[in-house]
């Protein structure tokens, strides 16, 4: 064939249906297009390869030697390319490879398990990372794709959602509280009690800013993270500030008084300008934002809270 000889694979559409059809007026109702549109699309093909396809016969369009090799061929083509759509569809449907999630130890002690397993069995091709590192920056370096994380603002080069307010309040076990006589929770010195503080690796954070600033005595134990500062809590060791969302949920633990506003931060579902049309990143981000969304009460602090 000279190169000239280019194939027009829309005329071939055309070669085909009426290959199988056997006819003009069958192949053009299969097609949605009139009979002499047909006729001329064939006719053409035939022209520009030189070739005839078809032998018109008084009992239809019978295939001549040359159109029985071009349509062996047509046809496995045409099996391809169906068989190709359907693995990039599928592929797209199932969502496959590796989706880092750079979040905190507070929020995996709490409600994101729970999301985490709702998300992989929509998509269980999907495998997800999670580190509980506290460096945000790491999502800057491309290290993860998405950050679920309590922030102040959304930081720069950096785009998503802001999905609520994360309260922070005081809370104690029952133990430490009966120590002290339990009908006085409203009347602790807060400033004055035994405190569970934080250590220097959370030193910029909202809540270790607020107890430098309200405690009078140094803390009589030191945590590296929220959740073991939460456990230490649990142990009766002393009071600990801890987001609304894991103190709460917390069967240990009681709040003493209302969320403190001072270290209110916001949570953000965040990626990176780069990633968000990624498909397996843009299917998470929707689903972890709504699933999210309705947890709105217990991070904000209007869920329930136990013995206040």
């Amino acid at each position: 064939m000279h190169s000239h000889h280019r194939i027009d694979w829309e005329d071939l559409r055309f070669v085909l249906a009426v290959a199988e059809a056997n006819s003009l007026a069958a192949a053009a109702r299969a097609l949605g297009v009139n009979h002499t549109t047909v006729l001329r699309r064939v006719g053409s093909f035939e022209q520009k390869l030189g070739v005839r396809l078809f032998d018109r016969l008084p009992s239809g369009y019978t295939l001549t030697a040359g159109g029985e090799e071009l349509l062996a061929v047509a046809r496995q083509m045409a099996e391809t390319v169906t068989d190709l759509e359907r693995r990039l569809t599928g592929q797209d449907l199932r969502l496959e490879g590796n989706l880092r999630i750079t979040t905190t130890d507070t929020l995996m002690a709490s409600i994101l398990p729970s999301i985490l397993a709702s998300f992989r069995q929509r998509h269980p091709g999907v495998l997800l990372e999670v580190s509980t590192a506290n460096a945000l920056a790491n999502l800057s370096h491309r290290d993860a794709d998405v950050a679920i994380r309590p922030a102040v603002d959304s930081p720069d080069a950096l785009v998503g959602r802001r999905i609520a307010n994360v309260a922070f309040a005081v809370y104690a076990a029952p133990s430490y509280l009966e120590e002290r006589g339990l009908l006085a929770i409203d009347a602790l010195d807060i400033a004055q009690e035994d405190w569970i503080g934080l250590g220097d690796g959370l030193a910029s954070t909202s809540v270790a800013r607020w107890m430098r600033a309200t405690l009078a005595a140094p803390a009589v134990l030191r945590c590296d993270s929220l959740v073991a500062a939460c456990e230490a809590a649990m142990a009766g060791i002393g009071l600990a500030a801890l987001p609304c969302y894991l103190g709460d949920t917390t069967p240990g633990l009681v709040r003493i008084g209302s969320p403190v506003a001072a270290m209110t931060r916001e949570l953000w579902l965040l990626t990176h300008e780069d990633l968000r049309r990624t498909a397996r990143v843009s299917a998470f981000t929707e689903f972890a934002g709504q699933a999210l969304a309705k947890h709105r009460p217990l991070l904000e602090g209007n869920g329930q809270a136990a013995g206040v």
